[in-house]
């Protein structure tokens, strides 16, 4: 039998890039780094595979459009603030590069290969990854389908990790703990948490940082309920908090929707906030700083983050991007959310971010 004829979809492959960066560095359109070059032409030497016509059209075929495929109900991209602010910050910098956004909004896993495989077909030059997930799917998936990437994630890459998906991460363990300290340091002794869905890193991170801030502080870590970041399951973890025998004093919630929707079952209970539960949120919606009392939340710099995701995905097209991209924008805002309970005198408060 005789072998099939080498692709240039084999080459992307042995060279562990993808099949944009391979015509690229065959046509010379945009510059790739020259290590990356000599692996591609030394996989193609290896393969047997010459620069053909059907590359060059791969490298003329390009559409200046990026795709973001967002796997979420729509009701929940209504409601959660980080994504508008995300999309701003890729739109910047995609406007200053003459690129634009395709934005597919699905509800289960089927329809979101779909998108990938049309974005495939030549629709997109690259894809973001959002929501990533341990053991994420979507990686063998882009690779398959020879599509160049880069990923928002909310921890740093494992050192023995490829390299042909760049990571944009945060650290967001460090605004949790200070939320924690927060608490503790006015007195709180019972604090819970009511996680996102914890199948997603950003979420799994920030429940993991939870825990070890709370046993840090010698306190019971294990008051944590996972929600969905919907108002709907905020409401419903508060309710089923509040409901145990000896109720939380503090709750810290993973979004500012599900802290929003807590607050108010709360103030449904005739609880008092903060003289009887203190809250604070995650995102720092701009409803956050106008509630009565202000919630106390964590801006991540949601546009930040999408610049810079834009900008690694633009440079992964020409080669060029770094493995790991660390981002520094994460910072705790401080309102009046946060006292101490009624029965509790607090520690003398230390120093907090603004």
């Amino acid at each position: 039998m005789a072998h099939a004829r080498p692709t240039i979809g084999d080459v992307a492959r042995a060279a562990g890039v993808s099949k944009g960066t391979v015509s690229l560095a065959y046509s010379g359109k945009r510059p790739v780094a020259e290590e990356t070059r000599r692996r591609i032409f030394a996989a193609a030497e290896a393969l047997r595979w010459t620069a053909s016509s059907s590359a060059k059209a791969l490298a003329t075929s390009r559409t200046s459009t990026i795709g973001l495929v967002i796997a979420r109900r729509p009701e929940i991209i209504a409601t959660d603030t980080f994504f508008p602010r995300f999309l701003a910050g890729c739109e910047a910098v995609l406007a200053e590069a003459g690129m634009g956004l395709m934005l597919n909004v699905v509800t289960d896993e089927a329809a979101e290969t779909a998108a990938y495989e049309r974005y495939a077909a030549g629709r997109v030059d690259g894809v973001i990854l959002l929501d990533v997930e341990r053991a994420d799917r979507r990686l063998n998936l882009v690779r398959e389908l020879g599509l160049t990437a880069a990923m928002l994630s909310a921890e740093a890459p494992p050192a023995d990790s490829p390299d042909d998906v760049p990571v944009v991460y945060t650290e967001d363990a460090a605004a949790v703990e200070e939320l924690a300290r927060l608490l503790v340091d006015a007195g709180h002794t019972s604090i819970a948490h009511v996680a996102g869905p914890l199948r997603y890193v950003h979420a799994a991170a920030r429940r993991d940082a939870f825990v070890a801030a709370i046993a840090s502080h010698g306190l019971a870590p294990d008051q944590v309920v996972e929600g969905d970041f919907t108002a709907a399951s905020g409401r419903d973890a508060t309710a089923a908090l509040l409901g145990r025998a000896e109720p939380p004093t503090a709750i810290i919630y993973a979004n500012d929707v599900m802290a929003i929707a807590g607050l108010s079952y709360a103030r449904s209970r005739g609880l008092r906030i903060p003289e009887d539960l203190s809250v604070t949120g995650f995102d720092d919606s701009e409803l956050s700083a106008h509630l009565s009392p202000g919630l106390t939340s964590v801006s991540t710099g949601a546009d930040i983050r999408g610049a810079a995701t834009a900008r690694t995905l633009l440079a992964a097209l020409a080669g060029e991007a770094e493995a790991s991209v660390a981002l520094d924008c994460t910072t705790v805002v401080q309102r009046d959310s946060i006292m101490p309970p009624a029965t509790t005198t607090p520690t003398r408060p230390r120093g907090v971010r603004r």
